[in-house]
Formats: C-alpha cells, structure tokens, sequence
C-alpha cells in the first residue's frame, strides 16, 4: 500500500488499523532544539478521542501517545520521531457481519477489489481511527510555528448553519460545547438535532471552518505546490471529506471582478479578504480561512439494502459504535493537517532564505 507519508520536509508516516494492537507514526524533518509541551500534545488527542461525549462514538480508548525516538530531555533532536498510540478497547465481533458484505459509501467494496483481502474490523486502514496520528504530528507542528494560530470549528451540521464570518465570532469559545461551535445558540441546535440523527439510527454531515492568524507573508510554491493547493490536498485526505473551498469559494464565482478584488492598504494588507489570505498560491499576511465539507457517516445503526462478496443482495443491520456526525471529533484533526502543510512551506522558506 502506498501513500500512507505526507509532506516533503516536514513529513509525517502513519501505520496501523482501527483493531490492530496499536496506531503510530514517524515525523522526520522536525528541526532540532524544539521544546515540547507533552501536556498541550495529549489534550490534541483528548479532543479527537472518542467516548468523549454524547454525541460521538461510545468506543472508549484513552489514546495516550507514547514517543519511543526523536526527543531528548523533552526537546527534538532532529532525528526521526517515532511514536505509538495502543488500542485498548477493540470490539472486533461488532463487525463479523461485515465480514462478506458491504457496506454503502465505505471504503469495504474498494478495498477489497483493489487488494483482493481487507481487514474488516472497523474498517482496518481505512478506519478515521488512524487520523489520531495525523493529530499527533499537528500538535508538533503548531509547537514548531509557534506564533502562528490554527482554529477550527463547527460552522455546520445537516441543515443547520451559522452564517457568520469568521470576523464576527468569538474563537476562543470553540470549546465551551461539545459540539465545536463557537454560537451559542447554534451549538444547541447543533447538539440536539446530532442526538436526534442518532436516536433514530441514522448519520448526518458537516462543515468545519478554519481560520488561520498570523500567517508570514511567502509561504507557498508556485506553480503546483501552491499553498492552497496542498491545504486542499490535506483536507481532502481526511475521512469522509466531501469539499474544500478557500476564501471566497464557490461564491465568488458569483461576484463581479470590481466587487471581489482585495483593494490594498498602503502598509500591504487589504481592505478585504475574499483571496482567504492567499494569492498567487502565496500566503499574503492576511487571515487564511477555509472550509471542510463532510459527508454522512456510512455506516448506519438500522436495516439497509446491500451485496455481498458473491454479488447477492443482502439485508444487514448495523453494528457496533459510531459518530453520528463526525465533526465534532473532525475540528482537531483539521487544524492538526493545516498546521503539518503549513510547517512543511515554513521549512520550505527557510531552506530559500
């Protein structure tokens, strides 16, 4: 299986499967001398894990991360970083009726038919489980950009949105709910109609924001390697990722050219900001922001309709312990995989300079 490394200096390789003995990863490229906070790179993960709250899976792993290379006397030494994160709590039976059949809109037909053979407990690789690894390698990240600030947060579940810029929010009460959004009152509507998707076995999607400060104007290559470009990559790469758009977005395809320019101030920043703090592919020193479409979880808790390995319609019945809505959960590893293309362009500049 290929494609399990992301970056090209600032690279991160994961390896393991959702009921496999542990999950881990490899960082290599992280510059020397950096003093980490353990404390700050465990809470990234508290804020993944599952069993968190009500409104999420009920499996419960304390996903403590344990680093075997790399660091010493709490510092990086510029050698690899290995790390593990062991499962502790696989129900590997909730899923032995899977085993012949598929699932619709999961990864289990494609796997199989690209690799002959799958690992069917929760998905194996394909599992959003091995996303904590990617968190991991994000909390490092921030450490190492330091001055930089990544947020994201839950700007919408079904059909319910908060229609805001990210100007007229308060971030930082991003985590005075369990659902991630930083609107009260959306929060709660956000909450019960997730509890009530669930009640009735069924899923729902979302949308993440993110909103990046203090971002130093040149990071980004030109011409494949553009900054929005591998911010898209990344977010594409995460489990149940539907859509990416940047800035403006699929709105301003609707706006003429004399409204949606960014008019410039004479210090270089700009009056507006529908480029989302990039242009040219290159970061301008304005806030980047974006947004991470999810789709419904495929697999559902009631009866449903599907074929087996022999081609044969079946009827199978979901099992075992699964988000009803994913973003919640989603916000930490959003800001984990901006904070590692970010890093990565930041080594980058540093290489050129």
């Amino acid at each position: 299986m290929a494609g399990n490394s992301f970056g090209k200096l600032f690279n991160l390789t994961t390896y393991g499967e959702s009921h496999g003995p542990a999950l881990g990863g490899v960082i290599d490229g992280c510059p020397s001398g950096i003093e980490l906070d353990f404390d700050f790179i465990q809470n990234e993960l508290n804020r993944r894990k599952p069993g968190q709250s009500a409104i999420v899976t009920q499996r419960k792993e304390p996903d403590t991360v344990k680093f075997h290379s790399g660091i010493f006397e709490g510092k990086t030494t510029g050698t690899p970083i290995g790390f593990v994160i062991e499962n502790t709590n696989q129900k590997s039976h909730d899923y032995s009726h899977i085993k012949d059949s598929y699932r619709p809109s999961h990864a289990d037909y494609t796997y199989d038919k690209k690799y002959g053979f799958r690992d069917y407990r929760g998905g194996g690789r394909s599992s959003a489980r091995e996303t904590a690894c990617r968190v991991v390698a994000g909390a490092i990240a921030k450490q190492l950009l330091k001055n930089i600030e990544i947020k994201a947060y839950v700007s919408g579940v079904g059909p319910i949105k908060l229609n805001k810029p990210h100007t007229d929010i308060n971030l930082n009460n991003i985590e005075s709910n369990i659902v991630r959004c930083p609107d009260t009152e959306m929060a709660t509507k956000m909450e019960s109609f997730i509890k009530e998707v669930r009640s009735k076995g069924d899923t729902v999607g979302g949308i993440v924001t993110c909103v990046i400060k203090n971002v130093p104007v040149g990071l980004g290559e030109p011409v494949f390697d553009k900054l929005h470009a591998e911010l898209g990559k990344a977010m594409l790469s995460i489990n149940a990722v539907k859509g990416f758009e940047y800035g403006s977005g699929f709105h301003g395809s609707t706006m003429f050219g004399s409204d949606h320019n960014d008019a410039f101030n004479t210090n270089g920043t700009t009056k507006t900001n529908f480029s989302g703090g990039i242009q040219g592919g290159i970061s301008n020193g304005m806030d980047i922001y974006f947004s991470v479409a999810f789709k419904p979880v495929a697999t559902l808790i009631q009866e449903y309709e599907t074929i087996d390995k022999e081609g044969k319609v079946v009827q199978m019945h979901g099992k075992g312990r699964h988000d009803p809505c994913v973003v919640p959960r989603a916000v930490p590893i959003v800001e984990a995989m901006a904070a590692l293309v970010l890093a990565d362009f930041y080594l980058i500049n540093k290489m050129h300079n």
